[in-house]
């Protein structure tokens, strides 16, 4: 019954929930590796921007426990067949420390939910976290706990969006999925259920950690949405040092990091991992980063004390935070978890490389990197800023403010036509609002600039003339609060020519 059940949520919308706008349901895959515990950390202080519904740890080419048996493997994968050889185990961390930082953020929920509405308890977070597909890097031979939580979950009775984040590998999703084809494949309810799953499912990947979505669901479900961030989210990894500007760096290094997130946030920033702060990730040798003694021969470059070591898979979860910028909508927009292009060859592949690029004012050239790291001000203020919300009263913090668009967020316009867009902002502080207003030329159809004259609030615009039908315009407006740390919001409006 459950199947046909399933189906028949497809056939049958109700119109009213077509129109509401819920958080973006989620599940977090991930290998444990140091970036994603950092990640983890930041995605627990944004749990009240989406609906966190799985938790779920699995391995990678990086990091697998072992069957316990001995049993070797070689890495399907070039680089890490490379370093590590043949294993019978990589560097893991274990399954316990989502629920360590879990209890830690439990500590602080009584003030952080205080700050702003739809934090889930601690309780409710532990009930999601599963045990999936660990034992070896690509490892989707058999069902496991988190393989079936996602398998039941893509078969409920919400037809809403589930976006299924691999911070590791993709092969815990991938045994969901054979597990469909396995049950129901040949079967008179596969074609629909087929159809069903792929349009309730995107899958976004940091990277190919594993040969499983290459492998497997690229072949079998060639119509699941998949969003590929190759290479934007190194402005966030390891390699930042090379990938930001440097100022922009301040944001990353101990002198911000130290004194505003990590130092003095209770348990749960204490237990992010930074440069030189003596801490040790279990189970992984190659976590030297804590070590004060090798600031200067770290891999990536010289560091100081509470600099930035990585959160290469924030972008998969910052990509659900509306922030206004409405990246949501379409993933060419762009927004604070990068900007994709569609997939010459691969039909639903949205991807990061070739017009991805934006134009880098430091470089003066464009550079994939540069789509996420624009946004890197903005975001290590709005995380200092949830820190503070870890331990300070809500009169002793600072709040985003808010911002809307005055009349209609899309409009279709005329080559030549004149018109206002105007933003009304609120700061639920009290504080005085700046306004600057910049067209997105990267996301636009369009390829020039458009005619503006800014006066605070207010854009006023001259459309090209030589627009052409169905071409867009993308005006942004930041507006950015007067308190410590400010924080900004953003309102966009997508202008599109006439047919």
């Amino acid at each position: 019954m459950r199947p046909l059940l399933f189906l028949l949520c497809f056939t049958v919308l109700s119109a009213a929930l077509s129109a509401q706008a819920p958080k973006p349901r989620t599940v977090i895959t991930t290998d444990g590796e140091v970036d994603d515990v950092d990640s983890f950390v930041r995605l627990l202080l944004y749990a009240n921007e989406m609906n966190i519904v799985g938790l779920i740890y699995s391995s990678s080419m990086w990091h697998y426990r072992g069957d316990g048996k001995g049993t070797t493997m070689t890495s399907a994968m070039p680089m890490t067949r490379e370093l590590y050889g043949e294993r019978t185990d990589l560097r893991w961390p274990g399954t316990e420390w989502m629920q360590e930082l879990i209890a830690a953020y439990g500590e602080v929920h009584p003030v952080l939910s205080t700050h702003a509405e739809g934090y889930p308890t601690a309780d409710e977070l532990l009930q999601l976290v599963r045990v999936g597909n660990i034992d070896f890097e690509g490892a989707m031979d058999f069902d496991t706990e988190g393989s079936n939580f996602i398998r039941e979950l893509l078969l409920d009775n919400d037809t809403s969006t589930v976006y299924l984040q691999a911070w590791g590998g993709t092969n815990t999703i991938a045994r969901a999925l054979k597990s469909f084809e396995d049950t129901y494949g040949g079967t008179p309810v596969w074609e629909k259920l087929y159809a069903g799953i792929s349009k309730k499912t995107v899958i976004y990947m940091i990277s190919e950690q594993d040969a499983t979505y290459r492998d497997y669901i690229a072949t079998a479900w060639p119509d699941i949405s998949v969003r590929y961030n190759h290479g934007q989210f190194a402005a966030l990894a390891y390699p930042w040092h090379r990938e930001v500007p440097e100022p922009m760096q301040y944001w990353l290094e101990g002198r911000f990091m130290g004194k505003r997130i990590i130092q003095d946030r209770g348990p749960l920033l204490a237990s992010y991992y930074s440069y030189g702060d003596g801490q040790q990730l279990a189970g992984d040798p190659e976590h030297i980063h804590g070590d004060s003694t090798r600031l200067d021969s770290a891999k990536w470059g010289s560091f100081q004390p509470y600099d930035f070591i990585s959160e290469g898979d924030s972008p998969a979860f910052l990509y659900l935070v509306d922030v206004g910028l409405r990246s949501l909508e379409h993933p060419n927009w762009g927004g604070w978890g990068g900007r994709l292009v569609a997939s010459d060859s691969v039909v639903g592949r949205w991807q990061d490389d070739g017009e991805a690029a934006d134009y880098n004012p430091f470089t003066r050239r464009r550079e994939n990197a540069y789509a996420q790291t624009r946004w890197i001000p903005a975001l290590q203020r709005d995380f200092a800023a949830r820190a503070d919300w870890c331990v300070r009263p809500y009169a002793e913090a600072n709040h985003p403010p808010t911002v809307a668009i005055d009349g209609a967020p899309s409009r279709t316009v005329s080559p030549g036509e004149r018109l206002r867009l105007r933003v009304n902002a609120t700061d639920p502080d009290g504080q005085a609002l700046s306004y600057h207003w910049f067209q997105y030329g990267e996301a636009d159809t369009y390829p020039g600039e458009a005619l503006v004259y800014l006066e605070g609030p207010e854009l006023r615009v001259e459309v090209p003339w030589d627009m052409e039908p169905g071409q867009t315009l993308h005006f942004i407006a930041e507006v950015t609060d007067a308190g410590v740390p400010a924080l900004t919001r953003y309102a966009r409006v997508v202008l599109t020519a006439k047919p």
